[in-house]
């Protein structure tokens, strides 16, 4: 470790303590961040301590939606996100404008939103949902009620064959990480490790889904990983969870699938990666950037996000 990391370390320490901030790190944020972070987890997890923290500001090291989440939850708390820039093609990719005009064309549709998405858009939604529960959503809702589920086509498609539920209609987005994977370098790794369990999100493919030994969330690929008796995997979702399993996991080989052009790290999900130590530790210090919502626009995102939490 150099004086430089050192001397970021020891100013993120000082400030998190001077603000009495609280670390939330996604699974996808870059090592370091995840083991100075004070909770790690997927959408799911970090929207219930986001709700349930006591500290009086929030650091978001995740994308933007993330952050907005936290706020929405936590309006009187000081919520943080160190690069406004760290966005997400799911919630890019879904405009409120655009959806808004959808539900008017089919005022009977229920809509469903991925947790991926603006503020805006949660408040044109009747329910939010995450990878983790999405399934239990969609049963939640009464079979003869049509649905939209919006933007993730994948995670939708798979939903669809986990409940049977006919009257649904996917809006057409997808995370552009998790469909660059490549089924060619899947398959050579199948064939190269056949003792290898394949472990998949969702988010990814039907081709390479069906592949998959297990499919699940982030949290759910990890807790799958640790208690199989297996000791190799083959991971379909971003690296950087595999940090985690990993350290959970120390005995066992985590084998990531590159993406369809195997020179770049397509598979790495550049807006989580925009988050650095260096913006870390200065958004603790100057408390900037602020992520702020109109309370109008929190209070109708809030209750689509409390219909989740109680399902």
């Amino acid at each position: 470790m150099t004086a430089q990391t050192e001397d970021v370390f020891e100013r993120i320490e000082r400030w998190r303590e001077e603000h009495n901030a609280v670390i939330l790190a996604h699974y996808y944020q870059q090592s370091e961040i995840q083991d100075l972070a004070d909770f790690i987890g997927d959408s799911l997890e970090l929207s219930k301590k986001a709700r349930d923290t006591d500290a009086d500001v929030i650091v978001f090291c995740g994308v933007h939606f993330m952050a907005e989440t936290a706020k929405i939850v936590n309006p009187t708390k000081t919520v943080l996100i160190p690069d406004l820039s760290a966005g997400c093609s799911l919630a890019d990719g879904c405009p409120a404008s655009a959806l808004a005009a959808w539900k008017e064309k089919n005022p009977e549709y229920a809509v469903v939103s991925y947790i991926n998405t603006t503020a805006a858009v949660k408040a044109l939604s009747d329910v939010i949902c995450t990878s983790s529960n999405a399934v239990d959503v969609v049963a939640s809702i009464p079979e003869d009620q049509p649905v939209l589920f919006c933007p993730d086509r994948n995670l939708g498609a798979w939903v669809q064959r986990q409940t049977g539920r006919e009257n649904m209609e996917l809006w057409q987005g997808s995370c552009f990480v998790h469909e660059t994977f490549s089924e060619r370098n899947l398959v050579e790794l199948m064939v190269e490790h056949p003792d290898a369990e394949v472990i998949a999100h969702p988010e990814c493919e039907p081709p390479l889904l069906a592949h998959a030994d297990h499919i699940g969330s982030t949290s759910s690929l990890l807790r799958y990983a640790t208690a199989s008796d297996k000791q190799k995997f083959i991971v379909l979702t971003e690296p950087g969870i595999l940090h985690q399993m990993e350290k959970a996991s120390p005995d066992k080989v985590f084998l990531p699938v590159s993406g369809l052009d195997e020179n770049c790290a397509c598979n790495e999900c550049p807006h989580m990666r925009k988050i650095t130590l260096e913006k870390l530790a200065r958004s603790l210090e100057t408390l900037t950037p602020q992520v702020e919502l109109e309370e109008s626009l929190r209070i109708a995102a809030l209750a689509p996000l409390e219909r989740m939490m109680a399902i």
